[in-house]
């Protein structure tokens, strides 16, 4: 059998592995309704902290915030300038604002202060864009990224804390990552290999219950890469996520405008919905990770 090094391949070919049973007895009509950070949304299906739409449709980063606002769903928003955060909060989307690994610390501490005077409900870090592919710190767009350590860590979750906003981390990938995120008081983490940044990186869902066993359920666990559907987000949330983040799928319909996103993110609501229906979920909370079979033949 021949292997493809390409981690969004390989992530892909796991999602395809996941078989469902049915549990049509005493099921009923489901909730998708979902908790988080203080607020209540009505669904898991979250956008991911995308950055730069403005490259893909005129004014992309506020047209996918609207549609995000629209459905009720939590929107995720990566690098950015300071008046562009402000644009996109403005549009009503509780915003989860991701800074990426910034070689000088007090731009992290001033993006962290600035998202919360922005109204973000929460700020993150995005620690896969620490290193370049040839063994030297990342730089993006010309802006000098540098590796944090897990003592660094704890100081931005402070920083947030203290402006009102929990904090959680993106790219993590090993229960190691995990361990030193729970340690420095991290609010959340998002599994994620950040559409393919290193080849052969382990599928966000094969490590997810290794990673789940390590939180032992003290904070949320966020799936990203690769889910298209909601079939693909039932088998994340079945194996224990909290949500998923959906991204590159939405946006070919930005073109479109913030109906076509909206639509779309209420489209894989419904099929999540309807898949829990027929495998007996009636609420978010009541997952069942023994619904799932790994394919062998």
């Amino acid at each position: 059998m021949e292997y493809s090094s390409n981690s969004d391949k390989i992530t892909r070919d796991y999602f395809d592995t996941l078989l469902l049973e049915t549990r049509y007895l005493d099921s009923g009509l489901p909730s998708t309704k979902m908790e988080l950070f203080g607020h209540t949304f009505d669904t898991p299906v979250m956008t991911a902290a995308l950055s730069h739409l403005g490259n893909t449709a005129k004014n992309g980063m506020e047209i996918y915030a609207k549609a995000a606002a629209a459905a009720n769903a939590v929107h995720w928003v990566g690098m950015g300038e300071d008046e562009e955060l402000e644009a996109i909060t403005a549009t009503g989307a509780k915003t989860i604002k991701i800074i990426k690994p910034h070689a000088e610390n007090k731009e992290v501490f001033r993006k962290i202060e600035h998202a919360a005077k922005a109204g973000c409900i929460a700020a993150g870090m995005d620690i896969d864009h620490s290193f370049n592919a040839n063994g030297g710190y990342d730089n993006v767009l010309g802006l000098p990224m540098k590796a944090k350590s897990a003592e660094e860590l704890a100081e931005f979750v402070n920083a947030a804390k203290n402006s009102g906003m929990p904090f959680v981390v993106k790219g993590v990938q090993s229960t190691k990552d995990a361990e030193k995120c729970l340690k420095a008081g991290c609010a959340g983490i998002v599994l994620s290999h950040h559409h393919n940044m290193m080849d052969f990186s382990v599928p966000p869902l094969f490590i997810l219950p290794e990673i789940l066993s390590v939180v032992s359920n003290q904070i949320p666990v966020f799936v990203d890469c690769g889910i298209v559907s909601g079939m693909d987000a039932y088998k994340a949330l079945a194996l224990g996520a909290k949500a998923v983040s959906v991204g590159r799928h939405l946006m070919p319909l930005l073109k479109k405008g913030e109906t076509a996103v909206y639509e779309r993110i209420m489209e894989m609501n419904g099929e999540l919905a309807g898949i829990m229906a027929r495998t007996g979920v009636l609420s978010l909370d009541k997952m069942d990770s023994s619904v799932i079979h790994k394919r062998t033949f």
